[in-house]
């Protein structure tokens, strides 16, 4: 069989250049890319038998998938301008290569790669796609496979189906489903590869899922049946077109596509003009035909992952001639002879900072051990030490507990700088092990989250946002699912590339970011994030104490309370139902009991929502669907709390370790996972008594300290509302003093009632809350909740101020700031879509004051983990949840604490109003409330 190679061009041309240093030509211009093209086509040339070729590139200009979704793409960067200044010359090079080249307008390159792998495979000839790209998987059959020479992968259909989960002809359909973030298409909202490949195993293809979507429950069946009318849409984008016209490319059909010869003159010129000095000898001089025929010697950089393969000596000797600085192609060595490691030793002795990452047993980082260490010292050289690889197959490592003796030192030493990507988990690793990491400089999840809180902060993210690098990824050597290994039982070489480039594109992300953290942003990484993740680590490690037998007892009767609600359910209905079941409860409310369905929402299957919203409007007339919400409630705080933290509680330490997540939130507010404390209910009589199992070891007590009315301090402080400010200045109560503008009632007079009406207004406003959301809210007329909001800004004038500066500075820019500085990114601010746009208006006014309350709790968790170490106090912070801090204190220490607490969280900063923090203390949790 005759043989066509296709060239995924413009994936090369990225690699390329983020894989050079900063080679310039004798005039100055960037080279990088031109040179990284030539090598890589040259080992495509060496390694692979042809008979036809073709190097294809995307065109300029839109092309049809722009036309049917416009945002398509809309998320990529602009192509860097010293790469855009070398395209036309990788153009030229190529075709004086002897490489055919294809540019088709209106479509990309995929799409013609697409095409010619379809009519080649029609005339019966074997066909190989040299990309990185996922997309291309769709076109592999018996005569069509895929080669990376990044990775050195190949597929075949045998091992798409292994890498993917399904074979070829259901890529396009699995890609659908979870979408393509880096085209900016989107799938189904919380639609990942377990769940895509789960339905489409069950329902057999993307149309089979479609109409099976009323079939498929919980939250992402919602999403799925929201999702119907753009899937479509979705399949079309991610389809690679195989039909485009090639005639005017390929006048003589495949022939066009024969390895033409060199045209040394041509690259001579070429070469000339960009310095490459052993290229020009080579094609001036009568010499063989090969690309080191007159390298010098150089000692070999190759790696299983290496992008110039066995090229890497004529790169380096060639980059010294062009640019004088040293090459930054990648070299990553394996650690496993004492020689190796007392040379990395020095290294990591010498280096100013340090990229450091840790490979593991488990995510979960109380339990995590050691399997190995990567590092890097400059950008392109890293090195894996491998500890504890298991296998027939696996080479002699160095001794374990050796190797980390005398790690130790240089791990625990202040003065040597690390950096790293979400340090806080490295923490844990070490810390198993018996070792305080120390030195922290950077770490380039929190630098992402600081400057672009609304992205994602995965290091594949980062690398493919900011260096267009697509990296190697966990589940590419591990594998998925059922069949997915542990990272010790991956091969030492393959683990050592993976592992290696971690740390050596953290260490060049940090530096890509260094530029962009200045001013108030710096302040708010440098002051805040740091030493914030540091103060989480502690708190993680240190856990909270859970009364086991009190949530068992809980757990049962809250199933009593679900078994009265479910007969008392079935007595309204008149019939046995399944409570959980959307279809049954939505023929029992709309049909036996015929509510009427105006205003209810339809599902895409065309029957009437039960949702969560649904079920409270209905709930203000029918008793059912009000007891049906008590139900779920009690389910979810059962299976979620009472049931689960049991089985969360640490062996070891027989303590429940939370684990809080910085870069979550683009408010700057920290989630927790595993469990979860911000989503305890505290508004019902059964989730508090969930936060009655917090309690306090022995000797000691809870203590809580809370912010009080933080947000309406902030609102007073950003606005600068006279009124809003003498009411804090002078300690009245905030509510009180609105509720007697608003009603026009001496203060002394307020009533209970008109208070709470006053809180729904000072803190529904802030979230941006309008009249009608008011009115829902107080049970009143629009027109009584209009007099209300009038009156309220009549009260507060400053207030109506700021929030329309904020608009409008939020529309102006993209983006709010907190009172410290952090930027909170609003992506729909200028949305064409009503509804959305104000969606974001409501979030720029709330934005700041959310942001700096986050900011707030961050520095008083500083400062009083601080002021314990300080003191060598045995009182420890164990929980942070919304505007409050949970320290379970010893006995001895509870006076010094009571009164020192609300001090050092009124002192974080100096605002326009006092800050002030609220005390208790209790055996547990609640009771400290």
């Amino acid at each position: 069989m005759k043989t066509l190679l296709l060239i995924d061009g413009s994936s090369y041309l990225y690699r390329a250049f983020h894989a050079m240093p900063d080679l310039r030509s004798p005039t100055g211009d960037p080279t990088g890319a031109i040179y990284g093209m030539i090598n890589m086509l040259r080992r495509l040339e060496k390694e692979v038998q042809f008979d036809y070729s073709a190097c294809i590139f995307d065109a300029k200009g839109k092309t049809f998938r722009d036309e049917l979704y416009p945002e398509y793409k809309a998320n990529r960067p602009s192509m860097p301008a010293d790469l855009a200044a070398q395209v036309v010359t990788v153009h030229e090079v190529v075709r004086a290569s002897g490489w055919p080249l294809l540019m088709v307008d209106g479509v990309e390159a995929d799409d013609v790669i697409g095409t010619l792998a379809r009519s080649a495979e029609a005339a019966g000839m074997r066909v190989i796609v040299s990309t990185g790209d996922k997309d291309m998987a769709q076109l592999v059959t018996p005569a069509v496979s895929l080669v990376n020479t990044m990775t050195n992968e190949n597929l075949d259909e045998a091992g798409v189906k292994e890498k993917f989960g399904v074979p070829p002809d259901r890529i396009i359909d699995y890609l659908t489903l979870i979408g393509d973030k880096v085209d900016n298409v989107p799938g189904v909202d919380k639609c990942g590869p377990k769940t895509a490949l789960k339905w489409l195993e069950e329902y057999g293809s993307l149309d089979g899922v479609i109409a099976h979507a009323a079939n498929v429950g919980g939250k992402v069946g919602e999403n799925l049946r929201a999702a119907l009318d753009w899937l479509p849409r979705g399949r079309e984008l991610i389809t690679i077109k195989c039909d485009v016209p090639l005639q005017a490319e390929l006048p003589q059909g495949m022939d066009s596509l024969l390895h033409g010869s060199r045209d040394k003159a041509r690259l001579a010129e070429l070469f000339a003009a960009c310095g490459f000095r052993t290229f020009l000898r080579e094609v001036s001089e009568p010499a063989p035909d090969t690309a080191t025929a007159s390298a010098p010697a150089a000692p070999a950089l190759h790696t299983s992952g290496d992008l110039f393969g066995d090229d890497s000596a004529v790169a380096s000797a060639t980059v010294v001639a062009v640019s004088n600085a040293p090459a930054i192609a990648r070299h990553y060595d394996t650690i496993l002879s004492t020689e190796q490691l007392d040379e990395w030793l020095q290294r990591l002795a010498a280096a100013e900072v340090v990229s450091l990452d840790t490979e593991t047993t488990s995510l979960d980082q109380m339990q995590a051990r050691l399997v190995g260490i990567s590092f890097s010292v400059a950008a392109g050289q890293a090195a894996y030490l491998p500890l504890a690889h298991r296998g027939p197959d696996a080479p002699q490592q160095l001794d374990f507990d050796a190797t980390l003796a005398r790690l130790k030192p240089w791990l625990e030493d202040a003065s040597r700088k690390k950096l790293g990507q979400n340090l806080k988990y490295d923490r844990h690793v070490f810390a198993n092990h018996g070792i305080t990491l120390r030195g922290v400089a950077d770490d380039t999840l929190l630098a992402s989250y600081v400057i672009e809180s609304h992205e994602r902060h995965g290091m594949d993210d980062l690398a493919r946002r900011h260096l267009n690098e697509t990296t190697v990824s966990y589940e590419e050597i591990c594998g998925k699912g059922a069949k997915q290994i542990g990272f010790a039982e991956v091969a030492v070489d393959v683990a050592a590339n993976y592992a290696a480039e971690d740390a050596d594109i953290t260490l060049r992300l940090a530096q890509h970011f260094a530029p962009l953290l200045s001013g108030k942003l710096a302040g708010v990484y440098r002051d805040i994030e740091l030493p914030v993740a540091e103060v989480l680590f502690k708190m993680e490690r240190n856990g909270v104490l859970i009364d086991r037998d009190r949530l068992a007892a809980q757990s049962h009767q809250l199933g009593s309370e679900m078994l009265q609600l479910e007969q008392q359910a079935y007595a309204l209905a008149g019939q046995p139902f399944n409570l959980n079941s959307p279809k049954q409860l939505q023929e029992i409310l709309f049909g036996k009991l015929g509510i009427p369905t105006k205003g209810v929402r339809k599902t895409p299957s065309g029957g009437f929502s039960t949702d969560e919203e649904v079920l409270e409007k209905l709930a203000l007339d029918h008793p059912l669907p009000k007891l049906i919400l008590q139900y779920r409630g009690l389910a979810k705080l059962k299976s979620t709390y009472t049931d689960k933290l049991p089985t969360l509680i640490n062996p070891q330490t027989g303590r429940v370790h939370t684990t809080y997540a910085q870069a979550v939130a683009i408010t700057g507010r920290l989630a927790s996972s595993d469990p979860n404390l911000q989503n305890i209910p505290v508004r019902t009589a059964e989730g508090r008594r969930v936060r009655e199992a917090f309690i306090a070891a022995p000797g000691h007590v809870i203590v809580s300290a809370d912010y009080s009315q933080i947000e309406l301090r902030i609102m007073a402080h950003l606005s600068g509302d006279a009124g809003m400010l003498a009411a804090f200045a002078s300690g009245e109560d905030i509510h009180k003093a609105t509720a007697a503008e608003v009603f026009s009632t001496p203060l002394a007079e307020v009533t209970t009632e008109q208070r709470r009406a006053a809180k729904a207004i000072n803190f529904g406003l802030i979230y941006g809350m309008g009249e009608f959301g008011l009115a829902s809210q107080l049970d009143i007329s629009r027109d009584a909740a209009k007099l209300y909001i009038d009156s309220y800004f009549r009260k507060y004038p400053g207030v109506a101020e700021y929030m329309q500066q904020t608009r409008d500075a939020a529309r102006e820019q993209g983006y709010v700031e907190t009172v410290f500085g952090r930027r909170l990114y609003l992506p729909e601010i200028r949305a064409a879509n009503q509804a959305r746009r104000a969606g974001a208006e409501r979030a720029a006014i709330n934005a700041p004051m959310q942001g700096t309350a986050a900011d707030l709790i961050k520095l008083a968790m500083i400062a009083v983990q601080g002021w314990l170490e300080a003191e060598r106090l045995q009182s420890k912070l164990i929980m942070q949840v919304h505007d409050e801090l949970v320290l379970e204190v010893a006995e001895a220490e509870l006076a010094l604490v009571r009164e020192k607490l609300p001090q050092l969280m009124a002192g974080v900063a100096a605002l326009k109003v006092p800050l002030l923090a609220e005390v208790g203390v209790g055996n547990s949790w609640e009771s400290a409330h």
